[in-house]
């Protein structure tokens, strides 16, 4: 059995917030693979079904971000799991919103889900983390992390959540190369990147831009080529040979 645990805060004025992706995933791989209705055990909300021909239970912890380890470590020892076989989603501020990473272990990086699970659980256990990007400053790390994804980040989060639900089955199987290129290929366009810096453009006078000049290349070739050729007699031959024959 596998447990996928996607981390956030329960209440719907929390339901939009990038601390709450987590949840999100948990809902987008449920409604993809036909699991059942979520319902209350485990201090959290879980969904059961399966993903690659193996049983997955998904879960919700409802303590709050801060206590998540109490509700996945409730459920590990409930079904006697190992670390291995929990698969954790959770936020990242320190990938630009998006970009994915994927890996066993690791440290929890400040991250109060993590910490919590990693007390309750070892720390050898999968993380997804899901980047959000950070606002610039610490000072505005709270309100960005509790605050609702915008408009613009709806671009790139909806296609992600559904091909992380697409893909789970990779997830699932311990594909985790295959998994993140499978979401890179489908996310590319949609995920932001650094924007094209614009080519400079050489104004003449009245603002006219300039045109192209051409190579040395083809500069020397025309400054060599005579303006006007003998048509007749050995040179013009060998003009004919060099520039070759237009007629």
């Amino acid at each position: 059995m596998l447990l996928i645990a996607g981390l956030g805060n329960p209440g719907p004025q929390y339901a939009k917030h990038r601390h709450n992706v987590g949840f999100m995933a948990a809902d987008a791989i449920a409604r993809r693979h036909s699991f059942s209705g979520f319902s209350k055990k485990f201090r959290g909300e879980i969904a059961d079904g399966e993903i690659a021909g193996e049983k997955v239970l998904l879960l919700k912890p409802m303590t709050f971000m801060n206590l998540s380890g109490d509700s996945v470590g409730e459920a590990m020892r409930f079904y006697k799991l190992s670390p291995s076989d929990i698969i954790v989603i959770h936020d990242e501020l320190d990938l630009a919103p998006g970009k994915l990473r994927l890996k066993t272990g690791g440290g929890h990086g400040g991250h109060n889900g993590l910490k919590s699970i990693d007390a309750h659980c070892g720390k050898d256990y999968k993380r997804l983390r899901v980047g959000i990007g950070h606002p610039g400053h610490k000072d505005r790390v709270n309100s960005h992390v509790l605050g609702d994804f915008s408009k613009a980040d709806l671009v790139w989060l909806e296609p992600l959540l559904d091909t992380i639900a697409d893909h789970a089955d990779l997830m699932a199987k311990g594909d985790d190369a295959g998994f993140l290129n499978k979401i890179a290929l489908a996310t590319g366009s949609a995920s932001p990147g650094p924007a094209k810096p614009e080519k400079k453009t050489e104004t003449a006078a009245g603002g006219k831009p300039k045109p192209l000049s051409k190579s040395h290349i083809r500069q020397a070739r025309n400054s060599a080529q005579p303006k006007t050729l003998p048509t007749s007699g050995p040179m013009a031959d060998m003009l004919k040979k060099l520039f070759g024959n237009k007629d």
